[in-house]
């Protein structure tokens, strides 16, 4: 790229949610990004831009988790508006920046972000490390009002009372109590969090806009329950996953929080054998059929696990576990029946 696109790219960066919010319109901000679904701006979550000047780089950077695409402000005016030349793309981009900018007060927090930028994990890490465990708190009584009950090897999700929420830069932040999921790589670092708000009393999520949001580098890495030797399962929600060890209570699981993450959630070394527990979804069976296929590449062995509704947590909730425990039994290879599911019968006996 020579020095006059650098400068156009960068001047573009310095107004990223203004180029976000003119050519990428089927998204919305997510705390420091831009959500979308690709940079031909179609309605999704995969692609994330970048908003603000971090140590992980300049505004105005974007990535598609789905398809490992990325690229500056000039590819998305590129890509949305179809320009072929790069010229095309150049007299687009400056009849843009003399369009009128967004408001000084939208912009205060761009500009301070600019001068303090923050690490992400550093600032996952911190949030976590502030909450506690979700033994005898309202996080436990989330989970089972959903109908999970199976809270072992739950040492990834912690509560915090008092978590920050802002709906929008421009907005008072609030208060509220939060579960908070350590996202992982697969040496156990964290690399970022998940933070699902919840009402005070734990009988749902909380009433607000969006009621979940993650910090920190999601791609490749998950929110991880009990240690992998050979086998595992994958899914796209933490209550899919939970779901799926009230019935196979021993199965090593990882949630990696959407549909585009999962397709490309890293394998452990060793792994043969891959359970993926589908979402019921278009989203859903793109992420089955691209993990299915680097599964294959990989030589390891994938198994679909699909359920009767919309995911495994309404099935539980609608059918109950022993449903559910049927359903799964005829999905799961015979060795792991007897080695995980009758593991369950055992605990349940006891």
């Amino acid at each position: 790229m020579t020095d006059a696109a650098h400068d156009l790219a960068r001047r573009l960066g310095r107004q990223a949610e203004a180029v976000c919010r003119h050519y990428l319109s089927a998204g919305r901000r997510q705390g420091h990004y831009w959500q979308v679904g690709d940079a031909r701006n179609s309605p999704g979550r995969s692609m994330f831009v970048r908003l603000t000047d971090s140590v992980k780089g300049p505004a105005g950077k974007w990535t598609d988790a789905a398809t490992g695409e990325h690229g500056d402000l000039l590819d998305v005016i590129r890509e949305s508006r179809a320009l072929f030349g790069f010229a095309e793309v150049v007299a687009e981009a400056q009849a843009f920046l003399h369009l009128p900018r967004i408001s000084r007060d939208a912009e205060a927090p761009h500009r301070r972000m600019q001068c303090s930028p923050r690490d992400p994990v550093t600032s996952a890490r911190r949030l976590f490390a502030a909450a506690q465990p979700i033994v005898g708190t309202i996080v436990e009584t989330y989970l089972r009002k959903r109908g999970i009950t199976a809270l072992h090897e739950t040492g990834s999700l912690r509560f915090h009372p008092r978590c920050y929420y802002r709906p929008d830069p421009r907005e008072p932040i609030q208060p509220l109590p939060a579960m908070i999921a350590a996202v992982t790589d697969l040496r156990g670092r964290i690399m970022g969090i998940h933070r699902t708000w919840l009402a005070p009393d734990g009988s749902d999520k909380a009433a607000i806009a969006t009621p979940r949001r993650a910090m920190g580098h999601l791609l490749e890495h998950a929110v991880r329950f009990g240690r992998v030797d050979d086998v595992m399962a994958a899914g796209e929600g933490i209550e899919t996953i939970l779901s799926l060890r009230g019935v196979l209570p021993s199965l090593p699981t990882a949630a990696a929080l959407s549909a585009a993450h999962l397709s490309a959630i890293a394998f452990p070394p060793g792994l043969r054998r891959l359970y993926i527990a589908r979402d019921n979804d278009t989203a859903g069976d793109r992420a089955r059929d691209s993990l299915i296929a680097r599964a294959a590449f990989a030589g390891i062995e994938a198994i679909v696990l699909s359920p009767a509704l919309g995911d495994f947590n309404e099935d539980l909730r609608v059918f109950g576990v022993d449903t559910v425990r049927a359903s799964i039994r005829g999905q799961i290879a015979p060795e792991d029946v007897t080695c995980f599911m009758m593991l369950c019968r055992e605990s349940r006996a006891r």
